[in-house]
């Protein structure tokens, strides 16, 4: 059943872009060089698959290095899958997949042991055992951490050092992808791409394959102010739904609730403050110096992060301030065991171990994506997705901490199963049809953000969704041809298509659950216990419609 009337028509079904000059072969094509990405390359190359990663800029640049909390796994004997599943659905708020969480946590520990097996080294007591510590959310000591507060620099670190070592594995980096090519039945069958002036070849070429498995992290960026790095622009959604694929679950987006506050109108990433911090004993207080978490949530500053958001918002309208406060000066060893975040602490002026730390929400996870099943199929035959840019389920709602990486490493897994059994011959590329294309100009990414940023963020009302989708519209009805295809206008472009659907099932979705909050629908309604599923239909325009939670969407190839 179709729930909204379309705001937003005119979305290209395809980037406007120089035909291919030159080509790449592989068996699978893997787009994005974060842990999802490696992680399926590394598997597809142990079934003896050739592979071509491509990445955007560098292939230590995307979301994986940044993560600071952990990995999720259940390793004390003390503690359960069922306990961890538990926890997962109750941050997803009635939306998990069961069927995926129950693989996420019975598969993670072994995954992790994988990954160490790969050469990623965590942090250990002086016996040799894992640390485990807990954050929010989590009814029990399971997150295994790296250098304190480094563990995404350590997984990147580990992962790309066996990828590199693999003369397997083609390595692409500087390359932005564009569109989806298939086959004669719609298969895909390879992308687009342009890589820039650094790599073995410049400008828009194409990489044929058997497969192709977007791991493209998420969308932050389509938000002022993030937790995400700068290439987080929402391409791997983009493109998927212009090839037809269904996305759910946009309206989920996390605000991490302690990004670092660097001052009025400061735009991009801003560095994260991890829960970590108040795993350890770090306290959230208003400008008054009262905690304010105490009351709120049984587990106070441990809360689940839109919890802990809301109420960080709620002081801050109460108060008229654009920051509260976090306090870490009674963590022990504060500076040895978050090196990361005393650093960029530091480089702001402040002290974790004697001040008190500004902090705000900032944009910073998409627990929505493009769906998929438990082997990571899209609705697209051929088209696979796996870490952020993948809505397999198993976050619901919303994402409960330290469980993105565990994520991206079982289901990485579970798509290099699925290549090793299944992957078809090699199919002509078939051409490709007139289709809606344009560009947004560049110049409009910061009305996107603005847009966003003001009316779909943490706080969302009926009125400011509308005047969201209207400016989105406007946007997206000035498309054209006349300008230049460049990577500004394709990210803006992109940007604009990710910012249109996921204000399209926000708008649609009228009551409060997990990461998105309706002032105006302010209960969460069973009836709703609903996915939305987004479409791009074939004049550009979006369609939004209900599916019960553990119906499938994903048809078999």
């Amino acid at each position: 059943m179709s729930l909204l009337a379309d705001r937003v028509t005119g979305l290209p079904l395809r980037l406007s872009a120089p035909a291919p000059g030159w080509d790449l072969t592989a068996d699978v094509c893997v787009v994005g060089s974060g842990v999802a990405g490696l992680c399926v390359a590394l598997h597809a190359r142990a079934a003896g698959l050739s592979v071509a990663v491509v990445t955007k800029v560098r292939a230590d640049a995307g979301s994986t290095r940044w993560a600071q909390g952990g990995i999720a796994a259940v390793l004390d004997p003390a503690d359960t899958p069922e306990a961890h599943a538990r926890d997962t659905e109750v941050a997803g708020v009635g939306l998990c997949e069961p069927e995926a969480v129950s693989a996420l946590v019975s598969e993670g520990p072994d995954r992790l042991r994988q990954l160490i097996g790969w050469g990623a080294a965590f942090d250990r007591d002086p016996s040799g055992r894992l640390l485990l510590t807990r954050e929010g959310g989590h009814s029990a000591d399971r997150i295994v951490h790296a250098g304190g507060d480094a563990t995404g620099f350590e997984v990147q670190r580990a992962l790309q050092a066996a990828v590199r070592a693999d003369p397997g594995v083609t390595l692409v980096e500087h390359a932005m992808v564009l569109d989806l090519l298939t086959d004669a039945d719609g298969r895909a069958a390879g992308v687009t791409l342009h890589v820039l002036g650094e790599g073995s070849a410049d400008g828009v070429g194409a990489v044929r394959a058997r497969a192709v498995v977007l791991a493209t992290g998420g969308m932050g960026q389509v938000y002022a102010a993030t937790t995400n790095p700068s290439v987080s622009t929402g391409d791997g959604v983009a493109l998927g739904l212009r090839a037809g694929a269904v996305a759910t679950d946009l309206e989920f987006v996390q605000f991490h609730p302690t990004s670092l506050y660097l001052g009025e109108g400061v735009r991009g990433q801003q560095p994260l403050v991890s829960e970590a911090l108040r795993g350890e004993g770090a306290v959230l207080r208003d400008a008054a110096g009262e905690r304010f978490m105490v009351g709120v949530h049984p587990l106070a500053e441990l809360a689940p992060r839109d919890v802990v958001a809301k109420a960080i918002t709620r002081v801050q309208l109460r108060d008229g301030v654009p920051h509260v406060w976090l306090d870490a000066r009674d963590v022990p060893g504060v500076a040895e065991r978050f090196p990361t975040i005393t650093a960029s602490c530091r480089s702001a002026g402040v002290d974790p171990g004697t001040d008190l730390i500004p902090v705000t929400p900032a944009a910073h996870y998409a627990s929505g994506g493009l769906v998929t099943d438990l082997a990571g199929r899209t609705t697209v035959p051929g088209l696979y997705a796996c870490g952020e840019v993948a809505c397999t389920g198993v976050h619901g709602a919303n994402r409960l901490a330290s469980n993105s990486l565990l994520e991206g490493l079982v289901f990485a897994a579970r798509i290099g199963a699925e290549l090793a059994e299944r992957l078809p011959r090699p199919a002509p590329v078939r051409g490709r049809d007139a289709a809606p294309s344009g560009l947004l100009d560049p110049a409009g990414r910061r009305q996107v953000t603005d847009t966003m940023s003001a009316r779909v963020a943490a706080l969302r009302t009926g009125t400011g969704l509308a005047e969201a989708g209207g400016r989105l519209a406007d946007l997206a009805a000035g498309l054209g041809d006349g300008v230049a295809p460049e990577v500004a206008s394709w990210e803006a472009t992109d940007l604009l298509t990710v910012a249109s659907a996921l204000t399209a099932a926000a708008t649609a979705r009228e009551e409060t659950r997990g990461c998105h909050w309706r002032e105006d629908h302010p209960d969460t309604e069973e009836d709703w216990r609903v996915h939305l599923d987004v479409r791009l239909d074939d004049d550009g325009s979006l369609r939004v419609t209900r599916r019960p939670v553990g119906t499938p969407v994903v048809a078999p190839w």
